[in-house]
């Protein structure tokens, strides 16, 4: 029953995002940038609601409005006002417009749901090859970012003595999430991508503390949340999105289960040399 060829553009479609979201949610959750995860999906869905109503892409409407979301949380916080308030102020802002978008029609409800909590048989093969090409850009973009995005995260006052800018940092890494956002949405839907950014990213940082580790971990963890989410919507016909969202909480909180437990366990003292 996998073997069928919407399930199987499912099961791709899932593992690109698996892999995107835990490389991305790493960095989410070491930031502490959960907030702005959390904002840009929502924001975004306006311009999926946008495009809709054109008649255009929603992948594009999507694309468009999470970019501009970011550099309007970027821009926010450059003048002077607090990232949550101008993370807030942006998502208002978007939320507004999705507002009058969605009062303007009512030809696209069925599209529109898929685009808030997930429509597992919602990917074509169509979408399959911008997927990659926005994984792709992503992942390349942490990458080219990865030394001064750790250091800026970890030690943000010795990046700045190295002169790295954090603002200009956090710009591109804001950038880099809403491209994240615009390839994510369409399967794990606008209400619960923000989940699959930071529980199995949150369980790997309670896991390990060293960074390559936490990367593939959250990477594995995703990996097993959106395999098995897709399993349990295909069976139950429920959307994606829910169980990604409880997937994700039962992940982070055995991720911290496990850390608790690692810190009451007894040290064993090493032993003396002989002589």
């Amino acid at each position: 029953m996998f073997a069928s060829g919407f399930m199987l553009n499912a099961w791709l479609s899932g593992t690109i995002i698996a892999v995107l979201a835990g490389v991305v949610g790493f960095f989410v959750v070491l930031r502490g940038s959960a907030f702005p995860a959390h904002a840009i999906p929502k924001g975004a869905f306006a311009g999926a609601a946008g495009a809709s109503l054109l008649g255009i892409s929603t992948l594009l409407g999507l694309g468009v409005f999470s970019l501009l979301g970011a550099l309007g949380i970027s821009a926010l916080s450059r003048r002077g006002r607090r990232p949550d308030v101008a993370t807030a102020l942006t998502l208002v802002m978007m939320l507004a417009l999705g507002a009058a978008f969605l009062s303007r029609t009512s030809e696209y409800e069925p599209e529109i749901y898929s685009l808030l909590f997930g429509e597992i048989l919602g990917v074509s093969s169509t979408e399959i090859l911008p997927l990659i090409g926005l994984g792709v850009v992503c992942i390349a973009g942490i990458a080219a970012l990865y030394r001064p995005l750790m250091l800026s995260s970890i030690v943000p006052e010795i990046a700045e003595a190295r002169g790295i800018r954090g603002q200009r940092i956090e710009t591109c890494f804001l950038l880099v999430m809403a491209l994240a956002t615009a390839a994510t949405v369409p399967v794990v839907g606008a209400l619960l991508i923000f989940s699959l950014m930071t529980g199995p990213a949150a369980a790997a940082r309670s896991v390990t503390s060293r960074p390559a580790l936490a990367i593939a971990l959250s990477v594995l963890f995703a990996l097993a949340t959106i395999w098995v989410s897709l399993a349990l919507s295909y069976w139950y016909n429920w959307p994606v999105g829910f169980f990604v969202g409880v997937l994700s909480a039962l992940c982070y909180g055995g991720g911290r289960v496990w850390a608790a437990w690692q810190q009451r366990r007894p040290v064993t003292p090493a032993l003396a040399p002989a002589r």
